[in-house]
């Protein structure tokens, strides 16, 4: 399961040109699923991502987790995360988990999410969708979480 994360001033998501979810301060999670994800990866990295340290204190450095500063979360699924570009020009989508099995690992990160306190928006999972950021500083981060049977060099 891949996460790639910014830190964002706003951000909204529009399906069909009608805004469905928006926060202010805090961060969007770009989400993708990939063949072989479970539960157990949903968890760790929501845990990750719910003490991940990208809100600066008053001497401007990252001390702060989303929940320290009321910051709000956005979670959009994004099949590309699980891309494979091989050696031609032509992106692949085979390492993405299968739809049903995608839906619920983001729900069950979102719930996790929110069990940890963060305050949550969503995207429309599986909608074409337009989202639009503003990111703070720029900061970005890109976190995975393999299944605990999976040794980390074969990811």
């Amino acid at each position: 399961m891949k996460a790639h994360i910014q830190r964002v001033t706003r951000a909204e998501v529009r399906v069909d040109g009608a805004r469905v979810s928006g926060i202010e301060r805090g961060m969007v999670v770009l989400l993708g699923v990939l063949k072989g994800d479970d539960a157990s990866c949903a968890l760790r990295l929501a845990e990750r991502v719910s003490k991940l340290r990208l809100f600066e204190d008053e001497s401007d450095r990252m001390r702060h987790a989303a929940t320290e500063v009321g910051a709000r979360c956005l979670v959009v699924s994004q099949i590309t995360l699980a891309w494979d570009g091989g050696s031609g020009n032509r992106p692949s989508f085979e390492r993405a988990a299968e739809p049903e099995t995608a839906r619920e690992l983001c729900h069950r990160f979102v719930q996790a999410l929110r069990e940890r306190g963060v305050g949550m928006e969503e995207g429309v999972f599986g909608a074409r969708m337009e989202v639009e950021l503003v990111n703070s500083g720029p900061v970005t981060f890109l976190l995975e979480e393999v299944p605990a049977s999976t040794p980390r060099s074969e990811t």
